[in-house]
Protein backbone atom coordinates (compact mmCIF):
# COMPACT_ATOMS: atom_id res chain seq x y z
CA UNK A 1 0.00 0.00 0.00
CA UNK A 2 1.37 3.33 -1.01
CA UNK A 3 0.58 6.53 0.66
CA UNK A 4 -0.46 9.46 -1.38
CA UNK A 5 1.33 12.66 -0.55
CA UNK A 6 -1.11 15.52 -0.79
CA UNK A 7 -0.22 19.16 -0.83
CA UNK A 8 -1.93 19.61 2.51
CA UNK A 9 0.46 17.07 4.04
CA UNK A 10 3.55 19.18 3.28
CA UNK A 11 4.47 21.76 5.93
CA UNK A 12 3.85 25.33 4.72
CA UNK A 13 2.20 24.18 1.54
CA UNK A 14 -0.90 25.95 0.27
CA UNK A 15 -3.75 24.50 -1.62
CA UNK A 16 -4.68 26.19 -4.88
CA UNK A 17 -7.96 26.99 -3.19
CA UNK A 18 -6.06 28.96 -0.52
CA UNK A 19 -4.66 31.16 -3.28
CA UNK A 20 -8.20 32.24 -4.17
CA UNK A 21 -8.95 32.88 -0.52
CA UNK A 22 -5.87 35.10 -0.13
CA UNK A 23 -6.80 36.99 -3.26
CA UNK A 24 -10.18 37.76 -1.68
CA UNK A 25 -8.44 39.11 1.42
CA UNK A 26 -6.43 41.54 -0.69
CA UNK A 27 -9.46 42.57 -2.72
CA UNK A 28 -11.56 43.11 0.42
CA UNK A 29 -8.90 45.26 2.08
CA UNK A 30 -8.62 47.45 -1.03
CA UNK A 31 -12.41 47.68 -1.25
CA UNK A 32 -12.45 48.81 2.37
CA UNK A 33 -10.05 51.62 1.47
CA UNK A 34 -12.22 52.44 -1.56
CA UNK A 35 -15.28 52.73 0.68
CA UNK A 36 -13.61 55.77 2.32
CA UNK A 37 -12.94 57.52 -0.99
CA UNK A 38 -16.08 59.72 -0.95
CA UNK A 39 -15.21 61.20 2.46
CA UNK A 40 -11.60 61.68 1.36
CA UNK A 41 -12.79 63.47 -1.77
CA UNK A 42 -14.97 65.70 0.42
CA UNK A 43 -11.98 66.44 2.64
CA UNK A 44 -9.84 67.19 -0.42
CA UNK A 45 -12.50 69.56 -1.80
CA UNK A 46 -12.72 71.29 1.57
CA UNK A 47 -8.91 71.61 1.68
CA UNK A 48 -8.90 73.25 -1.78
CA UNK A 49 -11.64 75.68 -0.66
CA UNK A 50 -9.80 76.60 2.56
CA UNK A 51 -6.62 77.16 0.56
CA UNK A 52 -8.46 79.39 -1.96
CA UNK A 53 -10.11 81.48 0.77
CA UNK A 54 -6.77 81.78 2.58
CA UNK A 55 -5.15 83.12 -0.60
CA UNK A 56 -7.94 85.70 -0.90
CA UNK A 57 -7.66 86.52 2.80
CA UNK A 58 -3.99 87.43 2.48
CA UNK A 59 -3.94 88.89 -1.02
CA UNK A 60 -5.22 91.48 -1.02
CA UNK A 61 -7.01 91.30 2.38
CA UNK A 62 -4.36 91.14 5.10
CA UNK A 63 -1.69 92.88 3.01
CA UNK A 64 -4.01 95.79 2.18
CA UNK A 65 -5.10 95.97 5.82
CA UNK A 66 -1.46 96.36 6.87
CA UNK A 67 -0.94 99.08 4.27
CA UNK A 68 -4.00 101.02 5.45
CA UNK A 69 -2.89 100.86 9.05
CA UNK A 70 0.64 101.96 8.21
CA UNK A 71 -0.30 104.73 5.74
CA UNK A 72 -3.47 106.05 7.36
CA UNK A 73 -4.17 104.92 10.91
CA UNK A 74 -0.72 104.91 12.50
CA UNK A 75 0.34 108.36 11.17
CA UNK A 76 -3.04 109.87 12.18
CA UNK A 77 -2.72 108.58 15.74
CA UNK A 78 0.93 109.69 16.01
CA UNK A 79 0.08 113.16 14.69
CA UNK A 80 -2.88 113.48 17.07
CA UNK A 81 -1.04 112.38 20.22
CA UNK A 82 -1.13 115.14 22.83
CA UNK A 83 2.26 115.15 24.45
CA UNK A 84 5.66 113.49 24.34
CA UNK A 85 4.70 110.72 26.76
CA UNK A 86 1.58 109.78 24.80
CA UNK A 87 3.40 110.09 21.46
CA UNK A 88 6.24 107.86 22.73
CA UNK A 89 3.72 105.26 23.89
CA UNK A 90 2.01 105.34 20.49
CA UNK A 91 5.34 105.15 18.67
CA UNK A 92 6.37 102.05 20.65
CA UNK A 93 3.06 100.38 19.82
CA UNK A 94 3.29 101.35 16.15
CA UNK A 95 6.86 100.02 15.98
CA UNK A 96 5.72 96.72 17.49
CA UNK A 97 2.67 96.41 15.21
CA UNK A 98 4.69 97.26 12.10
CA UNK A 99 7.35 94.67 13.00
CA UNK A 100 4.57 92.12 13.49
CA UNK A 101 3.17 93.03 10.05
CA UNK A 102 6.55 92.26 8.48
CA UNK A 103 6.81 88.96 10.40
CA UNK A 104 3.31 87.87 9.29
CA UNK A 105 4.09 88.86 5.70
CA UNK A 106 7.36 86.91 5.79
CA UNK A 107 5.58 83.79 7.05
CA UNK A 108 2.94 84.26 4.36
CA UNK A 109 5.59 84.51 1.62
CA UNK A 110 7.10 81.29 2.96
CA UNK A 111 3.78 79.38 2.95
CA UNK A 112 2.07 80.97 -0.07
CA UNK A 113 3.43 78.55 -2.71
CA UNK A 114 2.18 75.51 -0.83
CA UNK A 115 -1.21 77.13 -0.23
CA UNK A 116 -1.45 77.89 -3.98
CA UNK A 117 -0.65 74.26 -4.75
CA UNK A 118 -3.32 73.07 -2.32
CA UNK A 119 -5.86 75.47 -3.85
CA UNK A 120 -5.13 73.99 -7.26
CA UNK A 121 -5.51 70.44 -5.96
CA UNK A 122 -1.83 69.67 -6.38
CA UNK A 123 0.43 68.13 -3.78
CA UNK A 124 1.21 70.68 -1.08
CA UNK A 125 3.86 70.33 1.55
CA UNK A 126 2.45 72.41 4.41
CA UNK A 127 4.09 71.99 7.78
CA UNK A 128 1.49 71.96 10.55
CA UNK A 129 4.03 73.67 12.83
CA UNK A 130 4.60 76.49 10.32
CA UNK A 131 0.87 77.00 9.73
CA UNK A 132 0.36 77.03 13.49
CA UNK A 133 3.15 79.60 13.89
CA UNK A 134 1.56 81.99 11.38
CA UNK A 135 -1.89 81.59 12.94
CA UNK A 136 -0.51 82.14 16.46
CA UNK A 137 1.55 85.14 15.37
CA UNK A 138 -1.41 86.84 13.74
CA UNK A 139 -3.75 85.97 16.60
CA UNK A 140 -1.38 87.56 19.14
CA UNK A 141 -0.94 90.59 16.84
CA UNK A 142 -4.68 91.12 16.45
CA UNK A 143 -5.29 90.63 20.17
CA UNK A 144 -2.68 93.26 21.11
CA UNK A 145 -4.03 95.68 18.55
CA UNK A 146 -7.65 95.15 19.64
CA UNK A 147 -6.97 95.31 23.36
CA UNK A 148 -4.33 98.05 23.50
CA UNK A 149 -3.71 100.06 20.35
CA UNK A 150 -7.18 100.54 18.89
CA UNK A 151 -8.79 101.73 22.14
CA UNK A 152 -5.95 104.23 22.57
CA UNK A 153 -6.25 105.28 18.91
CA UNK A 154 -9.98 105.83 19.34
CA UNK A 155 -9.40 107.91 22.47
CA UNK A 156 -6.73 110.03 20.78
CA UNK A 157 -8.60 110.55 17.50
CA UNK A 158 -11.92 111.37 19.20
CA UNK A 159 -10.36 114.50 20.67
CA UNK A 160 -10.50 116.17 17.29
CA UNK A 161 -13.40 115.45 14.94
CA UNK A 162 -11.30 116.69 12.01
CA UNK A 163 -8.64 114.02 12.60
CA UNK A 164 -11.25 111.27 12.77
CA UNK A 165 -12.99 112.64 9.65
CA UNK A 166 -9.69 112.84 7.76
CA UNK A 167 -8.94 109.21 8.59
CA UNK A 168 -12.43 108.19 7.46
CA UNK A 169 -12.01 110.08 4.19
CA UNK A 170 -8.59 108.55 3.52
CA UNK A 171 -10.01 105.06 4.02
CA UNK A 172 -13.04 105.85 1.86
CA UNK A 173 -10.89 107.19 -0.99
CA UNK A 174 -8.64 104.15 -0.84
CA UNK A 175 -11.67 101.89 -1.43
CA UNK A 176 -13.26 103.78 -4.33
CA UNK A 177 -12.86 101.80 -7.53
CA UNK A 178 -10.59 103.64 -9.94
CA UNK A 179 -11.86 104.32 -13.46
CA UNK A 180 -10.36 102.04 -16.09
CA UNK A 181 -8.12 103.69 -18.63
CA UNK A 182 -7.06 106.66 -16.55
CA UNK A 183 -3.63 107.15 -15.16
Amino acid sequence: MTEKNTQADRPGAQSPVDTFSHAHSGILSRLDAFSHLPELLDAAAKAREVARTTLALFEPGVLDHHTEEEKDLFPAVIASARDTEERDRVLRMVERLTAEHRAVEEWWRHLKGSVKSAAAGREANLSPAEVHELVQLYTAHARFEEEHFLPLAQQILERNDNHLAALGLALHLRHIPQPVGYI
